[in-house]
């Protein structure tokens, strides 16, 4: 998809897929992640220690295999913003976003492109009308570029609708790490007082024609609660990490081919040590 076509759909309800990348620039990982049937590729300069060569290089190549890349930034920093989308970004999103200021502050870098300073803040702040030609310009020019706000903790939750009221936001990241611990549940994903933040948020999201993703992988959810999530009205589907899905099938199928050899080789199969799972929102078995 292209990104107006992923903006179009998230406002609409319909749904749109794809995973967060980790496998990043090895050039055979990257073709067959690209032959994936997924809309859009989440790239995360926040917490991967990413370069501006290598965002470039990841974006131009997935958005000419046609997956919308989505970039999340570390900060609602103009300046980052415009350096992802110059490298070829089309989403931004912008992690742990409480103030109405840095919702504008996101939509006027991404949507306003190159627009800055005295002229932004006179538009956007005091509605001085921008000039006709500029006006059609940026329409244009920015035509592929969408918002996406992290709402990541309780303040986040409580100030939603004034967060959403602010023109331009296309779509809302859920990070369940860091909302589950802003709430005082750490990692209690199914916690009811969680289930029901999220249903309400999706809600008030759907009912503002603004798109809404939770960060986690998806099928791992109780099936109750994934329907409940999408009776909502989710439909930003960003499911895990393509490593962390890779990671479970190979543990299944490697699990698979020592039942099967235990058959035919009993007690010749080598022990594994058992070690506890890497700890991090991004490498979970529950969010990623």
């Amino acid at each position: 998809m292209t990104g107006f076509q992923v903006k179009e759909n998230l406002r609409q309800g319909r749904c749109v897929v794809g995973t967060h990348i980790l496998s990043l620039m090895n050039p055979t990982s990257a073709a067959l992640t690209a032959e994936m049937a997924m809309d859009f590729a989440f790239i995360c300069t926040e917490h991967i220690p990413l370069g501006r060569t290598e965002v470039g290089m990841m974006c131009q190549y997935y958005a000419a295999k046609g997956i919308s890349p989505i970039v999340r930034v570390p900060s609602p920093d103009a300046v980052s913003i415009a350096t992802m989308l110059d490298g070829g970004a089309e989403g931004i999103v912008v992690p742990y976003v409480e103030t109405v200021e840095e919702v504008r502050r996101i939509v006027g870098a991404v949507k306003y492109r190159p627009i800055k300073g005295e002229m932004l803040r006179a538009w956007m702040e005091e509605g001085v009308a921008l000039p006709e030609a500029t006006a059609r310009y940026l329409e244009t020019f920015n035509r592929d570029k969408y918002v996406i706000i992290g709402v990541e903790s309780v303040p986040a939750i409580e100030r939603l609708d004034e967060l959403l009221a602010v023109p331009g936001v296309d779509a809302v990241f859920l990070g369940p790490h860091d909302i589950t611990t802003s709430m005082g549940i750490p990692t209690e994903y199914t916690h009811p007082r969680f289930v029901a933040a999220v249903e309400s948020i999706i809600r008030r999201c759907r009912a503002r024609s603004i798109g809404v993703g939770l960060h986690f992988q998806l099928l791992r959810l109780p099936g109750d609660v994934l329907e409940r999530y999408l009776a909502a009205g989710m439909n930003w589907l960003i499911n895990a990490a393509d490593v962390i899905i890779m990671r479970e099938a190979m543990n299944a199928q490697f699990g698979q081919l020592r039942q099967l050899a235990q058959r035919h080789l009993p007690g010749a199969i080598a022990s594994t040590a058992s070690k506890p799972p890497l700890e991090s929102c991004l490498t979970s078995g529950g969010p990623a």
